[in-house]
C-alpha cells in the first residue's frame, strides 16, 4: 500500500496526529508503538530523538535518510570512533540537522551506548529493566502522553550515564517509537 493510496482507505482509522502527510501516515503505520528489540535500530532511534530535541519529528523523519547516510547507517561502533574531522564533516552535510552541540553529543551518546551494552547485554536489556515485568505498555490513551515516571527514570538513569539530549520527553518519544510503550487510540486500525 503506497501512502497515496492510505489516505483513501477510510475502512482504516488511525490516530489522528499522523494528519494527511505520507511520511507520518507511513511511519503512523508501519513503525510508531510497533515492538523493537534490536539495539542497532535502538540506537537509531536514539539518534534521530536526540536530533529532534527542540524540533518538530517530521522535521526528522524527512531527514532520516541522510542521517542513516551521515551515521554509517547507524553502527554504534563506527559513530562512536568518529573524530573531530567527522564533526565538521557533519557540520557541512545539509541532510542532517546540522547542529554541533547535538552532533558531538551523539557521537558521545554511542560511546555510552556501547558501555551500556557491556554492562547489560544489550541495550535492549537495559531499557526493559526499567519496564513492569520486562514488558511494553499498552496505554491507548484519550489525551497525548510526553512523560512518564518511567520516561523520568529511563532519562535521569541516562543523564547519570553521561547521556545528552535525551530529556523526559525525548525517552517517552523513543519509548513510543520503539513500542516499549504502545499509546495508539482504541480505534485506530495499526494498534
Amino acid at each position: 500500500m503506497t501512502p497515496d493510496s492510505r489516505l483513501n482507505t477510510p475502512d482504516l482509522k488511525r490516530c489522528t496526529w499522523p494528519g494527511k502527510d505520507e511520511f507520518y501516515i507511513k511511519y503512523h503505520d508501519e513503525e510508531w508503538g510497533k515492538e523493537i528489540h534490536d539495539d542497532k535500530k535502538l540506537f537509531e532511534f536514539l539518534v534521530l530523538e536526540s536530533a529532534q530535541a527542540g524540533l518538530s519529528w517530521i522535521t526528522i523523519l524527512r531527514r532520516r535518510e541522510g542521517y542513516r547516510r551521515a551515521y554509517a547507517d547507524f553502527d554504534v561502533h563506527k559513530v562512536a570512533a568518529f573524530t573531530e574531522d567527522d564533526v565538521e564533516r557533519l557540520m557541512q552535510d545539509t541532510g542532517i540537522i546540522r547542529n554541533r552541540a547535538k552532533i558531538v553529543s551523539s557521537i558521545s551518546n554511542a560511546q555510552k551506548y556501547i558501555e551500556v551494552q557491556k554492562e547489560f547485554g544489550s541495550f535492549d536489556r537495559y531499557l526493559y529493566s526499567f519496564m513492569p515485568d520486562g514488558k511494553p505498555i499498552v496505554n491507548y490513551p484519550q489525551q497525548p502522553i510526553v512523560s512518564t515516571p518511567i520516561s523520568d527514570a529511563i532519562s535521569k538513569d541516562m543523564k547519570k550515564r553521561g547521556f545528552k539530549f535525551f530529556g523526559t520527553t525525548i525517552c517517552y518519544a523513543h519509548m513510543q517509537a520503539t513500542g516499549m510503550v504502545n499509546d495508539h487510540l482504541p480505534e485506530c486500525s495499526f494498534k
